[in-house]
């Protein structure tokens, strides 16, 4: 009995089809600054908050929808808690006409004093999505800093640590962070203060890893140590490689024969400082012989005077011509050094049997290359072909066939971001099927909104296909459908789309094409409500959505 009075009690809870009109909402469980005092009759006698969606009980009470399912669940028997009267679930019913009222009271922005709007209630989180005083979070990537939207423009362009700066060269936008180094601990002149000496401001850019690597920025040839002038974009180096392979080599002959031409010259040299070196070694070799002669004459000649002199200037210049050989020695050591030719010679021999063995080589290469090309065109059919074939065997292996859809949507927040930046406006789910021979379907999904719901809710849609059986099949589609955004915390805290097909729209009739205008819910969950901290229904980047199709009173073919 209590379960299914439980179950009687959700239906009557379950939020109608908003496909048609604006609809009026606010957040529950929200301290708002009400510009007259709020009236007691539009207190929840359960919260005592502003009601939000009231139900009206047999007793005449007031609550919230979420705060009389709450006495349900946790009393056996549920109980008003103003008189004590017994709540009956089929004396609940909705109270509109006090919604409307509560809707339309008028509450102060929660900016003020910066803000001095008066909204009503029912349009103060849409006053919210655009609040100039409003903290938002900074959209660039990294950046975690909150800005009042006034100055989001200005952050963005000049403060932002993570904004992005283009490249001179391909016109790609890369993240430059700018950190100021500032702590007397790392400064340079430590332990002088900063303030007298130092005044450095250290600048990290990405920019400058990036120039090393852009496609488009301008180098030098490879060869232009040999002679090529050629400056080129990065991007497209290989290919002149390629290309001026030919003269790249005639280059490389002709640096080789300059160079063959200077260790001649240089041999040359050698040779004659040798001569000359051999004949000062003469010279030396003289002058010794003549210095022992007039040692000889000094002890025979009795004029010392005259001797004395003499030897004196023979040694003096034997000296010198002692001195001379001996720099002409170091010399010539120094250049036989300097000029050691064997490594050269084995260098240049290097080269000439490598540009022997490419020159050989660069026909064969010419057909291998053709013949690659050929390889390469084949490959790519088949690996077309492969992903063909793999998509198909996915979309086979995840389809259902009892009429319900469970939606994984992965890397949330790109796809919000994409649809935000109109490069995937939608997306859809795999298709699903009523039974083995049912009704194809499968639901479409706006993660930045659509028509009343764009830039503030996500928008859910269910669509009917072209299915196989379709001729064998009732039409129009008359089943109830349930759409849901599941609550990952395990508290079942799931939010809850319940409509049944209009048999009289076009979106439930038999498909001309390949699927029907899709129906559903344009304000099918509030951003703030889907990205909220405190709840659990986005989890490691990743929401689950549900649609449930009622099979009652379906026959299968």
């Amino acid at each position: 009995m209590a379960s299914e009075e439980l179950t009687g009690l959700s239906n009557i809870f379950a939020r109608q089809n908003s496909t048609s009109g604006i609809s009026l909402d606010f957040e529950p469980d929200t301290d708002y600054h009400f510009v007259e005092t709020l009236e007691e009759r539009y207190k929840c006698a359960y919260c005592h908050l502003v009601l939000h969606n009231p139900h009206q009980t047999g007793c005449g009470h007031r609550f919230c929808q979420h705060c009389i399912i709450s006495l349900r669940e946790f009393n056996a028997v549920p109980t008003c808690p103003v008189d004590k009267e017994t709540i009956k679930a089929h004396e609940v019913f909705k109270d509109n006409c006090c919604k409307r009222e509560v809707l339309n009271l008028q509450v102060f922005c929660k900016n003020v004093p910066q803000c001095n709007s008066k909204i009503i209630l029912g349009r103060y989180q849409d006053h919210l999505q655009q609040c100039l005083f409003e903290s938002v979070q900074c959209t660039n990537d990294e950046c975690q800093d909150q800005i009042l939207r006034k100055d989001l423009k200005d952050h963005l362009s000049l403060h932002c640590k993570f904004r992005e700066e283009i490249c001179q060269y391909c016109n790609q936008y890369v993240v430059s962070i700018h950190l100021k180094n500032h702590e007397k601990n790392e400064c340079p002149d430590f332990p002088v203060p900063c303030l007298h000496n130092c005044s450095q401001i250290i600048l990290k850019k990405e920019m400058d890893k990036h120039f090393c690597v852009c496609p488009e920025a301008e180098v030098d040839c490879p060869y232009k140590q040999y002679g090529c002038p050629v400056k080129i974009k990065r991007g497209k180096l290989a290919e002149h490689e390629n290309a001026a392979l030919r003269e790249h080599m005639l280059q490389i002959l002709d640096k080789n024969s300059k160079l063959e031409e200077q260790i001649s010259d240089l041999y040359k040299s050698l040779e004659f400082k040798e001569i000359k070196i051999q004949q000062l070694a003469d010279t030396v070799k003289k002058c010794e012989k003549e210095f022992r002669q007039f040692a000889q004459l000094l002890g025979k000649n009795s004029n010392l005077m005259v001797n004395t002199q003499t030897l004196a200037s023979h040694i003096d210049k034997s000296a010198w011509l002692e001195t001379q050989v001996r720099q002409l020695i170091q010399m010539s050591n120094e250049q036989q050094s300097k000029f050691d030719l064997r490594p050269l010679l084995e260098t240049i021999e290097n080269v000439k049997q490598k540009i022997s063995f490419m020159e050989t080589y660069d026909q064969r290469l010419v057909v291998l290359e053709g013949q690659s090309n050929k390889h390469d065109v084949h490959i790519g059919l088949h690996k077309a072909q492969i992903n063909k074939n793999e998509e198909r065997f996915k979309l086979l292996e995840g389809t259902c066939y009892n009429g319900k859809l469970i939606w994984k949507i992965m890397d949330y927040k790109m796809k919000k971001k994409e649809a935000m930046e109109g490069r995937t406006v939608s997306i859809f789910s795999q298709p699903f099927y009523t039974s083995r021979c049912g009704y194809r379907l499968c639901a479409r999904a706006y993660l930045n909104g659509d028509g009343s719901g764009k830039g503030t809710h996500v928008s859910l849609y269910f669509v009917v296909m072209r299915g196989e059986f379709d001729s064998l099949l009732p039409w129009p589609f008359k089943q109830k459908v349930t759409l849901m955004l599941l609550d990952q915390s395990g508290k079942k805290n799931h939010i809850v789309e319940v409509f049944r097909a209009d048999p009289n729209s076009s979106s439930f009739k038999r498909p001309d094409g390949e699927m029907n205008i899709a129906s559903g819910c344009p304000r099918f969950v509030a951003h703030t409500v889907l990205e909220n901290a405190k709840n659990t229904y986005v989890k490691d980047d990743t929401l689950f959505l549900k649609v449930v199709v009622d099979l009652t009173d379906l026959e299968e073919l």
